[in-house]
């Protein structure tokens, strides 16, 4: 009988969603702070029909909030059109490095300072309320790969940065703490939790993105195979490049943005050769113009020899690379909306469990409204981005699944009870506190900017 009220709740609310999403998208109101509330109808606060709590629940928390993240950043990844030497990838390189650290610095100071944590867990608090979330904010981010919005680029490539650029921090604060070896003055933490994890990871993902892209457009191109499926695609890269690079002691989440990062270049790279092939046999002296072109890294004999027009997109040179990137994107995005679903839904259920006690409000206050412009305003001085642009990017410093995520690999490693059930308190009150707080803004501010003299740029 629970199982059926379950899935009666959920389709109900899918069901909701899928009728009612362009009507909240006119609204100070987001799909997450519904979820929220769904989340905590279910709890025991009223119907009971979950009684999650934070540290007990640890291990399956952690597997369904890596999971959602995975795919929202696979997702950034594939958005990410610009080109490598675009300067636009300034601005997210410098949110998720100098703004980063200064984030953590803040962090770590207001920590021990005032909430009078030790300094191993303030680094720890400092490590998951530190990223921006990549799930969440959907809604400031790039809605199409062809967006040029620099606000837009920002806080997409930094949300993709940022959720794996914070785990040498939780690193450094497990280690303070007594569960992990970091090495005499920090030498094992230097050398394999920041150098050899970050550059280690940030290879494989863009090895297997860029391999795999050119091995299907190979099959598709030539012998007309590969075609279909993309949603296998998709989940396999994702999953190939995060256990390899998992096996390997690096980070398996920025191996997956940089895997949908590298899979969306290969895209390109075939639609600009199929440009240039097309555009070079119709200026041809000698001979008909042609209708279809191949990419040029196909031998003479793999080009299809077939008119254009007899293919399907999936096989057409011109169209093949675009399509197999728009295919994987479409299915990523639709799954990264349910695990958004699932995952809200579990941390409005958790509510009930906070001893609220332990909450310093005005902390999360600091957090949202001091430390994380503060923090943008350093990391992005004298960068090309206009005053508002700067101003929204220091109000959207969204926090949410990728700090669940922090919070229970933590406890799951060893976190003690005292202190887990304070740094779950803080985190869950300053998820909850975002989400509502960027739910009511985000619609007023972006039609907003949308608005602003000049437009988008």
């Amino acid at each position: 009988m629970q199982f059926a009220l379950w899935t009666a709740i959920v389709g109900g609310l899918l069901v909701f969603m899928a009728l009612a999403g362009s009507v909240l998208a006119r609204l100070p109101l987001t799909g997450s702070m519904v979820y929220v509330a769904v989340g905590v109808a279910v709890s025991p606060a009223w119907l009971h029909l979950s009684a999650l709590r934070p540290v007990e629940s640890a291990h399956l928390l952690e597997h369904l909030t890596e999971t959602v993240v995975l795919v929202s950043l696979f997702t950034a990844g594939l958005k990410l059109s610009a080109g490598l030497q675009d300067r636009r990838w300034l601005l997210p390189l410098r949110l998720a490095s100098l703004s980063m650290v200064v984030t953590v610095l803040l962090i770590v100071t207001a920590g021990v300072l005032l909430l009078h944590l030790p300094v191993g867990a303030a680094v720890l608090l400092a490590g998951i309320l530190a990223p921006t979330d990549p799930v969440l904010a959907s809604d400031v981010q790039l809605a199409e790969p062809g967006d040029r919005d620099r606000l837009r680029f920002a806080l997409t490539g930094e949300g993709g940065l940022n959720d794996g650029a914070a785990f040498p921090v939780v690193m450094l604060g497990l280690g303070l703490l007594g569960m992990r070896d970091i090495g005499a003055f920090g030498w094992r933490w230097l050398l394999v939790d920041v150098l050899w994890a970050v550059s280690a990871g940030l290879a494989v993902g863009a090895l297997f993105g860029s391999l795999i892209g050119r091995l299907v457009l190979y099959l598709r191109l030539r012998h007309r195979e590969a075609t279909g499926l993309d949603d296998f695609l998709a989940l396999g890269l994702v999953g190939l490049s995060y256990g390899v690079a998992v096996l390997i002691d690096a980070y398996g989440f920025l191996a997956v943005f940089a895997a949908g990062v590298a899979l969306r270049r290969t895209e390109q790279r075939g639609s600009a050769r199929s440009a240039a092939n097309d555009a070079n046999d119709a200026t041809a002296p000698d001979g008909p113009a042609m209708t279809g072109a191949s990419p040029d890294y196909l031998p003479a004999a793999a080009r299809p020899a077939t008119p254009s027009s007899d293919l399907s997109p999936a096989t057409d040179p011109r169209h093949a690379p675009a399509f197999m990137a728009h295919a994987v994107l479409s299915f990523n995005e639709q799954i990264e909306r349910i695990g958004e679903v699932a995952a809200v839904i579990v941390a409005g259920a958790l509510l009930w469990a906070i001893d609220w006690r332990r909450v310093d409000w005005w902390f999360v206050a600091l957090l949202l409204l001091v430390v994380r412009p503060v923090a943008v305003a350093v990391g992005l001085g004298g960068a090309r981005a206009s005053g508002l642009q700067r101003c929204l990017i220091g109000w959207f410093g969204i926090r949410g699944i990728g700090s669940l995520y922090y919070l229970n690999y933590a406890i799951t490693h060893g976190l003690g009870a005292d202190l887990a059930a304070t740094i779950a308190a803080v985190t869950l009150a300053a998820v909850v506190a975002s989400i509502v707080a960027h739910g009511i803004s985000v619609t007023p501010l972006m039609r907003l900017y949308s608005r602003r003299p000049g437009g988008q740029g």
